[in-house]
């Protein structure tokens, strides 16, 4: 179904969940799209390169801390559609250096409420949908029940902390200025174009090198799985039909532990080079685990499902499938990544001094 009348302003949409909802709006859509990123090392413009050219789509090259080219982009361009995925994401890094994680995710999350709130005072049919995490609810027991919209907020990183800032500052907005926003809470995100240094594409190229790979403590964390593209379509759900002042848990409901991630890609791997090679599970090197590192992850993805209708059309297998076959014939945008901004090396070492 095409949908149309809008433009969509898409923060950090040269990113990994920002290029795949790009994607998705510009072949299923006829909006106009604003995509918005600073192009960090997370961000690749390659991502966005088949866009390049087409009127619809415009890419403004900023930083969301610089509340004056934000101002400048809803005035430039006004939209009524706001995707807010700029942010500081890994883990690690904000174990490293906490303090960019805190200027992007929460001063910037709040330069973006205060730009679309002044530009669309007076306005109707304008939505800001704030993409969030469910690393905000922290850690569940091995027989707890999945988090949903109204789980309690426990980060244990700082990323995670900083994320939940930008959720409540949302809500303030919400409460105090009936600001029209929705956010979503999503589970791991997998697929194509994620940068490296990420657990899945991090084992698959690895593993396609023939590399150690890396698997922190005993690898028994569990996570819930969501391909990215499932994730766009989510989004796209609650732009057009969810309720403004709601909040949307999305996950994949594919839980699985992190060795059994990375023995499915040694697995899948080896089947394509045959019998006559080592296998590639030999190459698990088991590290000192991340700091804080929260054990279980799970989403209860039914009030989406129920009140807007979606569901995930990805099976963990298949996406996995997929992304591994991805990699391997995309050589030319993972391999300036590993050349240059990020080799594969271990971060989040500090807090082990």
């Amino acid at each position: 179904m095409i949908l149309s009348g809008h433009t969509a302003l898409v923060t950090g949409g040269a990113g990994f969940i920002g290029s795949a909802l790009v994607e998705k709006l510009m072949t299923e859509t006829n909006w106009k799209l604003i995509v918005y990123d600073a192009l960090t090392y997370a961000g690749n413009a390659a991502s966005l390169a088949a866009h390049v050219g087409n009127p619809r789509f415009t890419f403004i090259h900023a930083d969301i801390c610089d509340a004056k080219a934000v101002a400048d982009a809803f005035a430039n361009h006004n939209p009524n559609r706001v995707f807010h995925l700029a942010a500081e994401s890994h883990v690690d890094r904000s174990i490293d250096a906490a303090a960019s994680f805190v200027s992007t995710n929460v001063a910037g999350t709040q330069i973006m409420l205060d730009a679309a709130r002044f530009a669309w005072a007076g306005q109707n049919d304008v939505r800001f949908i704030h993409i969030s995490t469910d690393e905000v609810f922290g850690d569940l027991a091995p027989d707890e029940a999945p988090f949903s919209e109204t789980s309690p907020y426990r980060p244990s990183s700082p990323y995670a902390a900083s994320k939940a800032a930008s959720d409540h500052l949302v809500r303030a907005a919400i409460r105090t200025h009936s600001f029209p926003a929705m956010i979503s809470n999503c589970s791991n995100n997998y697929g194509p174009r994620q940068f490296p240094e990420k657990l899945i594409p991090l084992i698959i190229l690895n593993a396609m090198a023939r590399e150690k790979l890396p698997v922190y403590g005993d690898g028994q964390n569990r996570r819930d799985w969501l391909h990215v593209d499932d994730h766009a379509e989510a989004l796209l759900a609650i732009s057009e039909k969810g309720q403004i002042g709601q909040t949307y848990c999305v996950g994949g409901g594919e839980e699985c532990s992190n060795l059994d991630v990375v023995l499915r890609i040694c697995e899948y791997l080896d089947a394509l080079d045959g019998p006559s090679k080592a296998p590639r599970r030999d190459l698990i090197s088991y590290v000192k685990d991340r700091p804080g590192h929260d054990r279980r992850y799970a989403i209860d993805a039914s009030k989406i499902h129920r009140e807007l209708g979606w569901s995930p059309q990805y099976h963990f297998n298949d996406g996995l499938r997929e992304t591994i076959e991805w990699y391997h014939a995309n050589n030319a945008w993972w391999q300036s990544i590993r050349a240059g901004t990020y080799r594969g090396e271990r971060l989040g070492l500090v807090a082990h001094r």
